[in-house]
């Protein structure tokens, strides 16, 4: 004999008064990115190493992952919906210029992914909400395009989750309006020296202007790197102190400002990248190093400063 075991969860969603609420009630989102990458494993990850995984969150005070940049394999959505975690999932595609957006094959993969994403994955409780084409050409007229025909093959398929899309083109979005949740990649204090809190305040002005008015808010990556094991007094950049610096930093404001409904750290671990032409050559190692913990999952010095304010946080929102 064969069976299929499908397990199912109930559960609303809804972003109501520029919030998401779960079963009605307002829940803010604290957690992590995170790429299906390990260095005893490369990208075959084995249960027992999704369930440290899980556990490193959960001790660190996290209620959210998100699947970046790609769906997530079924065991690991098994253990989010056990152990009681919101997933942001989305689709596959990331950082593509509005030029390789127009590539002839590229409608039709998404369409077949976002389709393949949600029919398999539409019965996990733990996923509230579904995201697509992460700091993609939503920042041009014909890439608004493309984002409003795949959210709305979406939101076809499923009406019962909210949409989001992860932005990096703060006052130049175009397509705000078109999600139920708008959601910034912004890195204060890396990339550029701009204080936490003055951008996290702008970025809600930018959001109301372009079509976002009184819709939840996530600060869908922040973060810096650090690399494993390299201390040192100077806190240069690179170094785990500067590292646990910035993260402090950055929670700091985000828990501070009423209008955010969530914030996601980049990146849960350590992972490797491709070693092709651009910028990406410059990553030491191949290694994009800004994950909490490395890629064998040891803590940095910024994993006790995550804990102090997510698990704190959490602790005062339950009592």
């Amino acid at each position: 004999m064969d069976d299929l075991i499908e397990r199912v969860g109930f559960r609303t969603v809804s972003t109501k008064n520029g919030r998401i609420q779960v079963n009605g009630e307002d829940v803010g989102l604290k957690g992590f990115n995170r790429h299906e990458d390990h260095a005893l494993a490369g990208a075959a990850i084995p249960y027992p190493l999704m369930v440290h995984d899980i556990e490193l969150m959960l001790d660190m005070g996290a209620n959210t992952v998100r699947t970046s940049h790609y769906p997530n394999d079924e065991r690991f959505l098994d253990l989010c919906d056990e152990r009681g975690m919101f997933v942001w999932e989305e689709n596959h595609a990331r950082g593509l210029s509005l030029e390789q957006m127009k590539h002839p094959l590229f409608a039709k993969q998404c369409e077949d992914c976002n389709r393949e994403m949600v029919e398999t994955h539409f019965n996990h409780p733990s996923i509230i909400i579904w995201a697509i084409l992460n700091e993609c050409a939503s920042d041009t007229p014909e890439g608004r395009e493309i984002y409003r025909t795949q959210l709305e093959q979406i939101r076809t398929m499923d009406s019962s989750r909210p949409l989001s899309f992860a932005s990096h083109h703060r006052d130049r979005e175009l397509c705000f309006d078109l999600a139920d949740i708008v959601s910034f990649n912004l890195y204060p204090l890396w990339y550029e020296e701009e204080d936490p809190l003055e951008l996290v305040k702008e970025a809600r002005r930018w959001a109301d202007e372009a079509g976002g008015l009184e819709k939840p808010m996530i600060m869908s990556e922040f973060g810096a790197d650090g690399y494993y094991g390299y201390r040192d007094p100077s806190r240069v950049k690179g170094t785990e102190e500067r590292h646990a610096d910035i993260i402090e930093r950055n929670l700091e404001a985000y828990t501070s400002v009423p209008f955010l409904s969530g914030m996601l750290i980049w990146q849960f671990c350590d992972c490797k990248v491709t070693e092709g032409t651009g910028w990406l050559l410059t990553r030491a190692g191949t290694q994009n190093s800004k994950g909490i913990v490395d890629r064998y999952r040891r803590p940095k010095l910024a994993y006790a400063v995550v804990k102090k304010y997510y698990a704190g946080q959490l602790r005062s929102e339950q009592e």
